[in-house]
């Protein structure tokens, strides 16, 4: 089975750490990225299943790189996922409605739960 990919846009260094060394454990070809500029030069070149997203970046902030991708044709239809620390409604309310998939506080997830909602949305698209 051919094993799904996964763009990972973090900045900080040591979750981005976490994430990657934990997805490609559980199977996954991972993909990272610290700003939006590197995420979409390696979108440029490929597509992931699945994009996991920061919403607070270097230079352009993720809901600006989230629009951005939903409004280009190619990449429209890979679901995303917003990784944050941001928990306001508001921001929640924003990523949802600009297309993101699922909106993850980072202080009220675990890695094992972060697994099970990236499974699940690569098994439903």
């Amino acid at each position: 089975m051919e094993r799904k990919k996964i763009l990972v846009i973090e900045d900080e260094a040591a979750l981005l750490y976490a994430l990657k060394a934990r997805l490609t454990v559980d199977g996954f070809e991972v993909w990272t990225a610290d700003s939006a500029e590197q995420a979409r030069e390696i979108l440029n070149k490929s597509k992931p299943d699945i994009i996991v997203l920061d919403i607070l970046l270097p230079k352009m902030n993720g809901f600006d790189f989230l629009k951005n991708i939903k409004n280009d044709k190619s990449l429209a239809e890979i679901p995303v996922v917003i990784t944050s620390n941001l928990s306001d409604k508001k921001d929640i309310e924003k990523g949802l409605k600009l297309g993101a998939k699922d909106y993850l506080v980072k202080t009220k997830f675990n890695l094992d739960d972060f697994i099970k909602k990236i499974r699940e949305i690569i098994n439903n698209d």
